[in-house]
């Protein structure tokens, strides 16, 4: 395993970090726990999650993905791995997880007790903002479109400052976003800065092959102000592991969740063209596609680790394989070639 660390911080992290979003939905607890078991084996020990999960979120599996993590932990070092969760942001349709859908003061405390409670840990390395509670163009969505009639108010300072009362009181060690824009970023590191508060380290965007966005104006960032990328959905829900180029498997997320709606991008002619690309580089080059995928997440210099998922061992030992897989220029030059002739097929 490669490790870094997470910017501004002491904290070693694998590049790989373990996803959980599957555990309560699509994996059972002792799906969980072998799967973790594996990656704790392989030398990972980052492992994200999020209030929010299982997904598809649903009432009934809501918190799932916490509790089966946090029966799995008590038995572990705790302080060998470093934990990460989310806090979700306003949602009309996930009121089932808190009353107030917010930042506020008394939804930030709620939010973390719970999730601390569910993982049976009195502590969190990294807690994260799932997405921002203003309008703006996350989610897939490519331009920012202004609302003036925004409800929402400048609330940076305040939710930092409660962000920075939990790290003086030990509840969590540093905080992050997630889903978050240009503008948002810059605004959390310049309000920490200016008013002497606890700093954001990471960013949890979604960054693969099909999606190379991030490097835009995130990228520079990144590398310019020391924050790290934690790089979610790097096989773009599976696409790039090929296996939607013929029949969806009966398993997969877009049979089983054809509400996803954000997941059909990945069907896009435009996708499905990139990604049959990306295919025959691969091949050529005798690598599967998902290695190939995820070693050039795993190079990218802005990115502090790399969010794999899978529903099944197999899945899984491929995906952690991809550390050992160091793309020669020749092929990280071809890929920019095939992004070239598609960019950014699915956001």
């Amino acid at each position: 395993m490669i490790y870094t660390t997470i910017p501004n911080t002491h904290i070693k992290v694998s590049k790989i970090c373990l996803g959980t979003m599957t555990f309560g939905e699509q994996n059972s607890e002792a799906d969980a726990h072998r799967q973790l078991n594996y990656a704790v084996e392989k030398g990972i020990n980052f492992i994200d999650t999020a209030e929010l999960y299982a997904v598809p979120a649903r009432k009934e599996t809501q918190g799932l993905t916490e509790q089966y993590i946090g029966n799995w932990l008590k038995d572990q070092k705790r302080e060998e791995l470093v934990i990460a969760s989310k806090i979700a942001g306003p949602s009309s349709g996930l009121k089932y997880i808190r009353k107030k859908m917010n930042f506020s003061d008394e939804s930030i405390e709620e939010a973390l007790n719970k999730s601390l409670k569910r993982l049976k840990t009195d502590y969190l390395d990294l807690y994260q903002l799932h997405w921002p509670e203003r309008n703006a163009n996350f989610f897939g969505t490519r331009f920012y479109k202004h609302d003036p009639d925004n409800s929402w108010t400048d609330n940076f300072k305040q939710v930092i400052e409660k962000l920075d009362s939990l790290v003086k009181e030990g509840k969590i060690r540093h905080y992050g976003v997630s889903n978050e824009t240009a503008w948002g970023l810059m605004k959390h590191l310049q309000t920490s800065e200016t008013y002497h508060l606890t700093r954001c380290k990471t960013i949890q965007n979604p960054y693969s092959l099909l999606n190379r966005t991030f490097e835009m104006s995130m990228a520079e960032i990144c590398l310019r102000e020391n924050t790290g990328l934690l790089a979610y959905s790097p096989l773009a829900f599976g696409a790039l592991s090929g296996k939607y180029l013929k029949e969806k498997p009966e398993n997969s997320r877009l049979k089983l969740f054809p509400q996803l709606l954000t997941m059909r991008k990945y069907l896009s002619k435009e996708a499905v063209f990139a990604t049959e690309k990306y295919l025959e580089l691969a091949t050529k080059n005798k690598l599967s596609l998902a290695q190939m995928a995820l070693a050039f997440i795993n190079q990218q210099p802005f990115v502090t680790a790399n969010i794999i998922g899978a529903t099944t061992m197999d899945q899984l030992k491929e995906n952690i394989s991809s550390i050992d897989i160091n793309l020669s220029k020749e092929i990280l030059d071809e890929i920019d070639r095939i992004n070239e002739l598609q960019p950014n097929p699915a956001p």
